[in-house]
């Protein structure tokens, strides 16, 4: 099982997913938004599951700071340019994908 989390250092949801596969014997591979954004393919496997406006973090600090309330965008053309408009954590298990803190989401696929 590989397990991706991307998420940020000092996101409090990235840690607890973090946490949760490291208790279970998993070393999840985890990308610091803030290093290193999202490539095009990963981001096409995630929205297979996750639509791209639910990708989006429209509550965030990046998306009011860049004043996208007021704007019409691409979703997919924002992310790959701007990872920090993400919701955190995003947890990748091969095809599956999820948005936030998901335990029993993980729990199954840990079955």
């Amino acid at each position: 099982m590989t397990i991706q989390i991307f998420g940020t250092k000092k996101c409090s949801d990235t840690k607890k997913a973090e946490r949760f596969f490291k208790e279970r014997g998993i070393k999840p591979h985890f990308r610091d938004l803030n290093e290193k954004g999202i490539a095009p393919g990963e981001l096409k496997n995630i929205s297979a599951k996750i639509d791209l406006e639910d990708l989006i973090d429209r509550e965030g600090k990046q998306f009011k700071k860049r004043g996208m309330q007021y704007m019409v965008f691409d979703p997919e053309e924002e992310l790959l340019s701007d990872p920090l408009l993400l919701k955190t954590p995003i947890v990748r298990n091969g095809q599956n994908a999820t948005i936030g803190y998901e335990p029993d989401v993980w729990k199954s696929w840990l079955e």
